[in-house]
């Protein structure tokens, strides 16, 4: 599900979108929930402003009323969902235990600064949902180059999984009458019961960052911006649809003369129907691999 919020210079009052944007923010609902967020808004490299667009002003007013709105979304979703399980019997969470979020520097293409939005739920963080400041370039390309303002995505199977307790998101397209009958009516929420499960098959793969050469004498670096996790994932996804069940980064090193970086990451191949044979497995992960160098430029370790 998407969603997108949006101001208009020429119909702000005086033209001062920071100002109608930090008033319209005094309309939303306040809370208490517990927040993490330890970065500043942008910076120049990671999160970069639009500086041909926005002021810094228009940036911390639109970032500050997309965050207030979307952990207010996080608050009514989980709060009515923990009242919903206890009602029911269904202790899918602490009830004593306060709903904590974080903010996550990320990158998206149609958005920046861009930030991904964790909650901590039966005790791990997970990502829940993705947004930033929209790419003025899309409203331009629209015919309205004088609106700006914010946008988010969230998975809705993302969100179920952590309210139903559903360990698997390619269970969701799973035809399996054992999970399928376990919501069949439109009853309070409840926790998945989990049946049998195959047997996982981890293979890493690890490989440096695609490196230039540094002005000035800089040396070999790595060019951080032609690498970013989401085009890992996709990678990996495309190669091994639902016979892939997570990726997760384990290592990380960086040269201590050459300045370069070294990431690993383990890929869990599981099928939900059979046992997979790690002859199928390794065919896989080859593929990936040759992806990785073919579409990102790393150089396989």
């Amino acid at each position: 599900m998407e969603g997108a919020r949006m101001w208009n210079r020429r119909e702000v009052p005086e033209g001062d979108v920071a100002k109608a944007v930090r008033a319209d923010m005094e309309k939303l609902s306040k809370h208490d929930l517990q927040v993490e967020d330890p970065n500043p808004t942008t910076h120049p490299e990671r999160n970069p402003r639009q500086s041909n667009h926005h002021s810094s002003e228009e940036v911390e007013a639109i970032a500050a009323h997309l965050k207030r709105s979307l952990e207010g979304v996080v608050v009514e979703l989980f709060s009515r969902a923990q009242k919903a399980a206890h009602a029911a019997g269904n202790d899918i969470a602490d009830k004593t235990e306060p709903l904590q979020v974080r903010w996550v520097e990320a990158y998206f293409p149609f958005t920046s600064p861009s930030w991904e939005l964790e909650v901590f739920w039966q005790g791990d963080w997970l990502e829940v949902l993705g947004c930033g400041v929209t790419k003025q370039d899309l409203y331009i390309n629209a015919g309205v180059p004088e609106k700006l303002g914010w946008a988010f995505g969230i998975g809705l199977e993302r969100v179920a999984m952590l309210l139903f307790s559903i360990p698997d998101i390619r269970l969701f397209w799973s035809k399996d009458h054992r999970f399928l009958s376990q919501f069949s009516t439109m009853e309070d929420i409840k926790t998945y019961v989990p049946f049998s499960i195959h047997p996982a098959c981890y293979k890493d793969v690890s490989f440096w960052l695609r490196s230039y050469s540094g002005s000035a004498g800089g040396g070999i670096r790595a060019n951080r911006h032609d690498f970013h996790e989401n085009d890992m994932m996709e990678i990996v996804r495309s190669v091994g649809g639902d016979l892939v069940e997570d990726v997760k980064p384990v290592d990380e090193f960086v040269h201590p003369v050459s300045g370069r970086k070294s990431l690993c990451y383990r890929i869990n191949y599981r099928s939900l129907e059979r046992t997979l044979r790690n002859e199928e497995a390794n065919e896989l992960h080859e593929d990936v691999r040759r992806q990785l160098v073919q579409s990102l430029g790393v150089e396989l370790r």
